[in-house]
């Protein structure tokens, strides 16, 4: 049984002090089945499962019914190791999708201009670009009134720093449609 495995050689425990891809496929299906049967610790049963499956390639087109053919995998366990194939799946497939670049102050304006031109107070947007100049975020970091807006820069920064952003585009609006002299 995993009680009688030391503390340190736990799956869990051996993903927290060492991370996942220190895991076998063995391990990091253990973890997911997370208890065994009366008969068999859950290291036994993740490795009847992967044998039953030749491994991870089989595995990976499994249905519900195989799985639960298996002796000690219910639906809910079924439905866990079937979410993980499928979260595994995908992120396989992801792909950024294409981020705006900003080449000139009119980019970085026109980025804005539409939602900012009908807003009724001062909203102080700033933009977050990678090295690329893309937008990696957008974010309103303060509500003014109907004619200031007063930011502290910190605000801005603890953003850029959590973004890992290497540079800031900032904009305000001006609903009263009033320009003041340096804003």
């Amino acid at each position: 049984m995993i009680k009688d495995v030391p503390k340190d050689d736990r799956p869990r425990e051996r993903l927290i002090n060492h991370g996942a891809s220190h895991l076998s496929n063995q391990e990091l299906l253990a973890i997911l089945l997370g208890s065994g049967t009366k008969e068999e610790s859950v290291m036994a049963l993740a490795n009847r499962v992967l044998m039953h499956f030749e491994g991870l390639k089989l595995l990976n087109d499994a249905t519900i019914e195989e799985l639960t053919a298996i002796k000690g995998i219910g639906k809910a366990k079924g439905v866990l190791i079937l979410s993980a194939i499928e979260l595994g799946k995908r992120m396989n497939r992801y792909k950024p999708v294409e981020r705006y670049v900003i080449r000139s102050p009119e980019d970085g304006a026109d980025y804005v201009m539409e939602e900012m031109r009908s807003l009724h107070q001062e909203h102080f947007v700033v933009l977050f670009l990678n090295t690329k100049n893309q937008i990696i975020h957008r974010q309103t970091i303060f509500i003014g009134s109907l004619n200031a807006s007063i930011v502290h820069p910190r605000e801005v920064y603890r953003e850029a720093v959590k973004r890992s952003a290497a540079s800031i585009i900032v904009a305000h609006n001006h609903p009263s449609g009033v320009r003041l002299k340096g804003a």
